[in-house]
């Protein structure tokens, strides 16, 4: 699936993958598993850093929501008889506020031309075609690589002599392969939970709930259609997978949900500590901040009155 509109970004992941497999040839052999298994590791992440800015927009939005949560609730039961008049208002509340519902498709966009990019590069080498700029000695060395004896450009529906064409267990190979998706699989079920268990903690009367828990469980699923991908293409997937999870878990320790009064104003939330904070020992005035001084009483004495007032008589 080659787009042609896409071409430059073909050409620039592949001079990605130059760049980085010349890096780590300079210390391993360039035709090893282990090689290629980072350049695309390596890949992978470097597309995350890119995109990360894109990420806080989308969870800071999605913050902002959190907290309007109280008056949104309040506004669907005030229009609950009117859908158009509801819709209309909540969206003037999120304007008001700066938060936009469909941040949360930023990442997931930006990655759609990646992901095309990756796929068609990597399965360019598993064709055997030297182009966007790759050479044919790099595209023999990937096509050379196994990863657990697999080897990089194959997939699991692929035919037993291609298979043994590049010299590897066709068993093996489909073993391999099977693991990697159903890491794929188990990561893409692991990120969505974390991400609509908290939705729905915030909003346990939400009436896309019931969606958002199906989806949780039908979304693994798609990631069994990876089966007809160069194993290559899955370790990308298994690798942003993993990324995602942990900067979810990340980004969510540090903001933990918004609690309110019964007002329905924000209260302050302390987050909770992170890997490194629960390793670390800490000293009973980190555990427990000193108690704010107590507001000095300064008591007003009564000016002194001159004795006339006192007595109330008058200077004649």
């Amino acid at each position: 699936m080659e787009l042609s509109w896409l071409s430059w970004l073909y050409e620039a992941v592949a001079q990605v993958i130059i760049w980085i497999h010349t890096g780590y040839s300079t210390v391993l052999n360039p035709d090893s598993g282990l090689t290629w298994a980072l350049t695309i590791i390596t890949l992978t992440v470097f597309m995350r850093v890119l995109i990360f800015p894109l990420f806080l927009k989308q969870m800071r939005s999605s913050r902002k929501m959190q907290e309007l949560a109280p008056k949104v609730q309040e506004i669907r039961k005030r229009y609950k008889n009117d859908k158009q008049r509801m819709n209309q208002e909540v969206m003037t509340l999120y304007q008001g506020a700066g938060a936009n519902p469909l941040g949360g498709c930023l990442p997931i966009v930006a990655q759609f031309p990646i992901f095309i990019s990756m796929f068609t590069v990597l399965q360019a080498m598993a064709n055997g075609r030297p182009v966007y700029g790759m050479s044919q000695e790099l595209v023999d060395s990937a096509r050379s690589a196994h990863i657990f004896g697999a080897p990089l450009p194959a997939n699991f529906f692929m035919s037993s002599a291609d298979i043994a064409g590049f010299d590897a267990g066709v068993v093996q190979t489909k073993v391999v392969l099977g693991i990697f998706v159903a890491v794929s699989s188990l990561t893409t079920f692991l990120t969505v939970r974390q991400s609509v268990t908290r939705s729905m903690a915030q909003m346990p009367d939400n009436p896309m709930a019931q969606q958002q828990k199906i989806l949780m469980y039908i979304s693994p699923l798609f990631a069994f259609f990876s089966l007809n991908f160069p194993l290559g293409l899955i370790m990308y997937w298994v690798t942003t997978n993993v990324w995602t999870l942990g900067q979810q878990h990340w980004f969510y320790s540090r903001h933990p949900m918004p609690e309110f009064d019964a007002k329905g104003n924000v209260v302050p939330v302390q987050p909770k500590p992170g890997l490194l904070g629960r390793f670390r020992k800490t000293t009973p005035e980190e555990q427990a901040p000193p108690p704010p001084p107590e507001p000095k009483i300064i008591r007003q004495q009564p000016s002194r009155q001159s004795r006339s007032k006192r007595t109330g008589s008058k200077k004649s």
